[in-house]
């Protein structure tokens, strides 16, 4: 995605309201005590068929010596450099403010690089527009007068941010795509080198070095496969001044989720290990997968990417015959839900099955694009179907009566129902089952619908 649009202002301005309004769902925190949005939100925004990516930043305190405020100057100052448009939120209700002024002189200097749009928040009705006049004393052009929180104007607003934003899109990349990612010091970048057989990246041993997404061409059997290879993500756990370029780079890195066809998620093996307790015996030890991982699991599903977890640095564990299954046991033992998911298990630095890396990410590329003939499908779970038959719900019984593939590169499926609403989530967690168990699916999230038909 080319357009990158960031909202700045001070603290309690209504930045996260007006960001919830315009990617319509409730993501930001919204509160009335100034600072809560600490950690960036970001996430996908359409007007008109125009596509761009919205940024939602801290309160801008400008001077204070106080250790978050210092941290979210700086996120806020490499979103600014990093973006095409500047939403500057100002607060209509109690009029212009010092600090205003300050981020304005801040912001005045992208002039001929980057549209500043001044937006002049919480004006719910005609006769508060006057209070807005002040705010052409910034020098920042004409304030458009919104409320985010009822929604006036934001229509007009987004005209005026979207109106040189192109709504067709580029020429598609028909090229096949695997996006290397997980977080940073996990060795994606090794693994990408070591495919290519040559340090096309920087590699070191301090977590963070790729800050952006650096795309390689490889050809596989005759086809052009473009390697993604992205910035680790960092735990928010804490804020540190290196978090403002992290921030960039997680952003680079669910751009490079969206635009993929295989997410390739690199765990790294040896702290899986740490996480286990002293047992032993692998079967009897704790595990827990890092939180990190697991929502970028999520998000991959989140997109209906295919996805390939690689345990990296392999060379490195204490081994025998059954400890690749025990690691993928823990793992989806912890995941419960993602029953579908891959493993393989590598060592970039010694290059042991280094090529099952692409290997495997082809084949589960090519289960994504997979069509199960109509046939086929209502032979085989209609059956399944009848078998075990969905209970019925206060004295009405639920007949599935036909099913079909409606798409692929993600496969969804769509099973007609007399009473869709009534079927309930076990036994479309059933009905999934069935469906890889019978046509597999391996490392593929799969959709389903439920339509009315009698």
């Amino acid at each position: 995605m080319r357009n990158v649009v960031v909202i700045v202002g001070r603290p309690n301005v209504g930045k996260s309201t007006l960001f919830n309004r315009i990617v319509g769902k409730r993501i930001a925190i919204v509160h009335q005590i100034s600072g809560v949005t600490r950690d960036r939100n970001y996430e996908e925004a359409e007007w008109t068929g125009k596509k761009f990516f919205l940024i939602d930043t801290g309160g801008f305190i400008p001077d204070s010596d106080e250790k978050f405020d210092k941290a979210i100057r700086e996120q806020i100052m490499i979103a600014v450099e990093e973006a095409d448009k500047i939403l500057f939120a100002v607060d209509a209700l109690n009029g212009i403010h010092p600090f205003d002024k300050e981020i304005a002189n801040l912001l005045r200097k992208y002039g001929g690089d980057k549209e500043v749009v001044l937006v002049a928040n919480k004006v719910d009705n005609n006769e508060k527009d006057i209070n807005s006049l002040d705010f052409y004393s910034l020098g920042l052009g004409d304030p458009v007068m919104i409320s985010a929180l009822s929604g006036r104007n934001v229509g007009d607003l987004l005209d005026i941010l979207t109106k040189d934003f192109s709504a067709s899109e580029e020429k598609e990349d028909t090229r096949i795509k695997f996006a290397i990612i997980g977080r940073p010091n996990t060795g994606k970048s090794s693994i990408v080198n070591a495919i290519l057989n040559e340090d096309r990246n920087i590699v070191t041993d301090i977590p963070g070095t790729t800050r952006d997404s650096i795309d390689s061409v490889i050809k596989y059997y005759g086809e052009d496969i473009v390697l993604i290879d992205t910035a680790g993500l960092r735990r928010k756990s804490k804020i540190r001044k290196s978090e403002a370029l992290e921030f960039f780079s997680s952003v680079r890195t669910y751009k490079a989720i969206q635009r993929c066809d295989v997410a390739v998620l690199v765990i790294d093996a040896t702290l899986l290990v740490e996480t286990m307790s002293k047992s032993s015996d692998l079967k009897l030890a704790v595990f827990k997968l890092d939180k990190s991982d697991v929502r970028i699991i999520e998000d991959v599903i989140k997109y209906k990417k295919g996805l390939l977890i690689v345990l990296n640095k392999w060379d490195l564990i204490d081994r025998d015959t059954k400890t690749s299954k025990i690691f993928k046991q823990k793992i989806t033992e912890h995941l419960k839900s993602y029953t579908f998911l891959k493993f393989i298990f590598i060592s970039a630095l010694t290059k042991q099955r280094i090529h099952k890396v692409i290997e495997e990410s082809k084949i589960i590329y090519v289960e994504r694009k997979k069509i199960i003939k109509t046939s086929v499908l209502n032979e085989v779970l209609l059956n399944e179907i009848k078998i075990t038959p969905p209970a019925s719900v206060r004295g009405r019984s639920i007949k599935i009566n036909y099913i079909t593939q409606l798409k692929s590169a993600p496969p969804v499926f769509a099973f007609f129902v007399n009473e869709p609403k009534l079927l309930r989530d076990n036994y479309k967690r059933f009905l999934e089952k069935k469906i890889r168990e019978h046509f597999s699916f391996l490392g593929v999230p799969i959709g389903m619908v439920f339509k009315k038909k009698n």
